[in-house]
């Protein structure tokens, strides 16, 4: 396979799983969200999905240290991030 044959290919799974979480993010934003009802593990699957194929395409393509030297995968990695915060600030339940 040439390397645009893979390169489309790859593009098109990272739209594919992209689609399926902003999908899943948009009906839990506006049917849970905004009336006050969510369940944190809405669209766990379809989000680690996608960051597992984007950290691969990354590390494929040499980048991944642009993240990590920014702090960025970190942030990105760590799932609380993805819902509001609670009331209890000190993260302790």
């Amino acid at each position: 396979m040439s390397k645009r044959g893979k390169q489309d290919s790859s593009t098109s799974s990272c739209a594919h799983l992209r689609t399926a979480y902003h999908n899943c993010f948009n009906r839990w934003y506006s049917e849970k969200f905004v009336k006050g009802q969510w369940d944190k593990e809405d669209c766990v699957s379809e989000w680690q999905k996608y960051r597992t194929f984007l950290s691969e395409l990354l590390d494929d393509k040499h980048l991944s240290h642009l993240l990590e030297a920014q702090g960025i995968m970190d942030s990105v990695t760590q799932p609380d991030l993805r819902h509001p915060v609670s009331d209890n600030a000190s993260g302790v339940s």
